[in-house]
């Protein structure tokens, strides 16, 4: 027979701290033991713990970065940087690259017979805010500035999130048409199509009045923009025949270079407008390469297949043999505020690395509310409260996620113990990083 029972707060909690130091002995897990011998984990734990007393500033190509509240960027990103696989001869990366800029070399020319575009592909990637977001006129309050979705070194730097974080200072510069490549950074989901650090390649042409309407009828008598002033909260506006005339270039410059990578063809009475230059997702269609990891392999079998005589070439991948996946669940209920998926992700990919093939959202639960009956017996009723509290923290409309982990290495056959001992790993530094608490 139970009924509901006042509980004095004083001595429930006294007694539930020490029920919670109880079951916390028997709860430690045996390898944090000395005795035992050393594993994958104990380094990661060592390295992790060395990691954070060593500096308080991150260094990148000689420049130290005090950290702040903004600093997110993790090693494994930083071993990523100043890789620069577009530069990499014969990488399939620098062959999308150097078929780009010979299209445009020779497609483009100037008045003197030289290419009309510049190239630049060796710019930093460490750039400020206001070169990556202001510059472009991003407003402050814009989903593409969050933390969940860059990596930034301090609250002023960051690693670039696209290549359009150069344009202001090239065309400051005095140039008016050049091709901008290089590596850029993202925090993003995980899986066969999605990287951290991917490739970008753009181009950029500015027309004087002169040059655009050139060739066009009575030319001289129109103009670029309309006969409106420029006040601070508003520029000037260009006219519908410079708006038409840009647009057609533009249209025409794609079709012109998908036509030299793709050769012919279209959808016929269809239409259409698209535009982005990821070199991956280029490379990944003209050779049918499945896995953007395999970019990152050192696999002599991946990358003797793009060492060609001349980078028109055809090059049709021949995959690597299929390895079999190792697939685990880890599940956890998430705190109350703080949590981001895409921190879970980059803790995976700290941990994990180009091992993780995929991680998936497989299931969300949301405890429902629950009214509770207590012991009438006082000794009774605070062991059960501190089980409740224990055993199940803070249950009450919490949310839990369940997300699906698949291991794979590209270059051979996984272990079930390796992949223990990393999902063990990952399992114990989501609840000291993210602050989960763990239901495995």
């Amino acid at each position: 027979m139970y009924q509901r029972s006042r509980v004095h707060g004083e001595t429930a909690m006294t007694l539930c701290c020490g029920l919670r130091s109880f079951f916390q002995f028997f709860k430690t897990p045996v390898y944090h033991q000395q005795t035992k011998p050393r594993t994958l984990r104990h380094v990661y734990f060592r390295s992790l713990a060395s990691a954070s007393s060593l500096s308080d500033s991150v260094e990148l190509f000689g420049k130290l970065y005090p950290r702040d509240d903004y600093t997110n960027v993790t090693p494994k990103i930083l071993s990523k940087v100043g890789k620069n696989l577009h530069n990499q001869k014969y990488h399939p990366l620098w062959l999308i690259k150097e078929r780009i800029k010979d299209h445009f070399y020779k497609q483009y020319i100037g008045r003197f017979g030289n290419p009309l575009f510049s190239v630049y592909d060796n710019m930093c990637p460490v750039v400020t805010i206001e070169q990556n977001f202001d510059s472009l006129l991003i407003p402050f309050d814009h989903a593409s500035r969050k933390k969940g979705d860059n990596y930034y070194l301090t609250c002023n730097h960051m690693l670039r999130a696209h290549t359009s974080a150069h344009q202001r200072d090239l065309v400051r510069s005095g140039l008016d048409a050049f091709l901008v490549a290089g590596d850029v950074y993202r925090r993003d989901e995980i899986d066969s199509s999605h990287y951290p650090v991917f490739h970008q390649m753009e181009g950029v042409r500015l027309f004087s009045n002169h040059e655009l309407f050139a060739n066009v009828p009575d030319g001289e008598d129109l103009q670029l923009f309309e006969k409106s002033p420029r006040t601070p909260q508003k520029q000037e506006t260009h006219t519908l025949e410079a708006v038409k005339l840009v647009e057609f270039n533009l249209k025409q410059t794609l079709g012109k270079l998908m036509t030299r990578l793709f050769g012919g063809g279209g959808a016929h009475e269809k239409i259409g407008w698209a535009f982005g230059l990821g070199l991956e997702r280029l490379a990944m269609i003209l050779y049918n390469i499945p896995d953007i990891r395999l970019f990152w392999s050192k696999d002599e079998r991946f990358l003797k297949q793009f060492r060609v005589s001349h980078i028109d070439q055809e090059v049709t991948f021949q995959p690597l043999s299929k390895y079999p996946p190792l697939i685990n669940d880890i599940s956890f209920w998430l705190p109350s505020q703080g949590y981001s998926e895409n921190d879970f992700y980059d803790l995976v990919r700290s941990i994990g690395g180009d091992l993780v093939e995929k991680v998936s959202l497989f299931d969300q639960f949301t405890h429902p509310n629950a009214t509770y009956i207590l012991p009438a017996d006082y000794l009774h009723c605070l062991v059960w409260i501190c089980m409740q509290l224990f055993f199940f923290p803070s249950r009450t409309e919490k949310l839990s996620h369940c997300y699906r982990i698949t291991y794979r290495h590209m270059e051979r056959t996984l272990t079930q113990e390796e992949v223990r001992v990393l999902h063990k790993a990952l399992e114990i530094t989501a609840e000291q990083e993210l602050g989960v608490v763990g239901r495995y």
